[in-house]
């Protein structure tokens, strides 16, 4: 398996934020708001593009389950829930501000979904053990 570099894991982050962003966000330009509003007026285009989106979730949703597993999902969801924690803890981001609470949730989700699909070159190039998926014995 090849190493992944920091950029491989941007690009990763990247691609997980438009993903996450262009199915839903705080702003009126996301899938679930056009959705909504045009269902009547352009429905075969709404649920091509929404089955595009699908299919991109359950591609990035399924690969980050097999490389992460449900106990490193639930430790990633433990660790995104402590950084809100501290946010609010120490003051820096207030309880009412529901609009920067939403795009810190995408982003560490985005963010999620990036450390899932980054996840087995990181832990083959930091252990040298490769995954049982990754071999070419079949």
């Amino acid at each position: 398996m090849a190493t992944i570099s920091t950029k491989g894991i941007g690009v990763r982050f990247l691609i997980a934020f438009l993903l996450v962003v262009l199915t839903w966000n705080p702003t009126p330009y996301n899938y679930v708001e056009w959705a909504i509003s045009q269902w009547s007026a352009v429905m075969p285009l709404i649920v091509f593009v929404g089955l595009v989106l699908v299919t991109a979730w359950v591609f990035f949703c399924r690969a980050t389950a097999r490389s992460l597993g449900m106990l490193g999902i639930g430790v990633s969801l433990a660790l995104s829930a402590t950084v809100f924690w501290i946010l609010f803890s120490y003051g820096l981001v207030s309880t009412a501000s529901t609009t920067l609470i939403s795009w810190l949730v995408l982003a560490l989700l985005a963010l999620i979904l990036a450390i899932g699909m980054s996840w087995s070159h990181l832990s083959q190039s930091w252990s040298g053990q490769v995954d049982v998926d990754d071999t070419d014995e079949r």
